[in-house]
């Protein structure tokens, strides 16, 4: 497998343990990561509001570059997934195509609208599959209960991207199962973090996000893990402020879903950047018992 790597602005920079993670998995899975250094932001679900042909020309442009290499789009950002393949369909609609191909013609760049975009969750679902993960584990997260939490971009809008239910998905579950690990179901785990209001109404995202968490902590769950470096920053880097929002500690450890799937393939809880959380993680990994846990 081999794929033109979207990794999205997070990852390069605040979670830089996410894509350190990814990388790790992927050399591990033999997924090749193609580095395309012209990629730019996919606008975050923001600037569609503002200026929807932008939004789309900006992510065509991207969506070009990886078809000039003759490749798909891998990510491990859910948001990002969501919109370059929301762009994607709307380059398909006539009116949209033409102004777009303007824009990118000024820039001397061409698209045709074949870059497929999927996310690390995908792939590991369907290209590898939980059976064949099951097998290359030699760590089994035996012990750890994990709340999968999906968060927005990845399964809405549901009748678009036509990949799972958005209600009852299950393909994080069936990883988490595959890795030895007990997933935990909760109704949270479908719900939004609120990272789409952090910067616009903090007390109310970081309501949402206790509410998810102590919906996951309600139903048993040790630990969460999410596909989506946004949900990643909310429910880890702002725990403490959804902390204030309960009105006690949390105490969750978030884990990104390659760095739970390195867990289980063998990786150091240090390759995979998990010093870096913000919410300790030692507590969880100490439940699987085959990990040092620094003193």
């Amino acid at each position: 497998m081999r794929y033109a790597y979207y990794p999205g602005c997070v990852a390069q920079e605040s979670g830089k343990e996410l894509d350190l993670s990814t990388r790790w998995v992927c050399r591990k899975l033999g997924i090749e990561l193609v580095e395309v250094p012209k990629f730019s932001c996919c606008g975050s679900g923001f600037l569609d509001e503002a200026n929807l042909t932008l939004n789309v020309a900006l992510n065509a442009r991207n969506l070009a570059l990886a078809e000039k290499q003759g490749l798909d789009i891998l990510t491990i950002c859910s948001t990002c997934q969501g919109m370059l393949s929301f762009s994607n369909l709307q380059y398909r609609k006539p009116e949209m195509k033409t102004r777009v191909d303007g824009a990118l013609g000024q820039l001397g760049i061409h698209y045709s609208g074949q870059t497929k975009v999927t996310h690390l969750l995908e792939v590991l679902a369907r290209s590898v599959t939980p059976e064949k993960l099951a097998g290359l584990v030699v760590r089994p997260l035996r012990g750890l209960k994990v709340g999968a939490f999906y968060g927005c971009h990845l399964l809405r809008p549901a009748d678009e991207l036509r990949s799972e239910s958005a209600e009852e998905p299950h393909s994080f579950e069936e990883i988490i199962r595959a890795l030895g690990a007990t997933p935990v179901y909760y109704r949270g785990r479908v719900m939004c973090c609120g990272f789409p209001i952090l910067f616009v109404n903090p007390a109310s995202a970081n309501r949402i996000a206790a509410h998810q968490i102590e919906d996951a902590k309600s139903h048993g769950a040790d630990a969460m893990a999410t596909p989506c470096p946004l949900c990643h920053i909310s429910l880890d880097g702002y725990q403490n402020h959804a902390s204030k929002a309960a009105g006690h500690d949390l105490d969750m450890p978030i884990f990104h879903l390659p760095q739970l799937v390195g867990l289980a393939l063998g990786a150091s809880p240090e390759e995979l950047g998990l010093p870096r959380h913000l919410v300790a993680t030692e507590a969880a990994i100490a439940k699987i018992g085959q990990v040092a846990v620094p003193a």
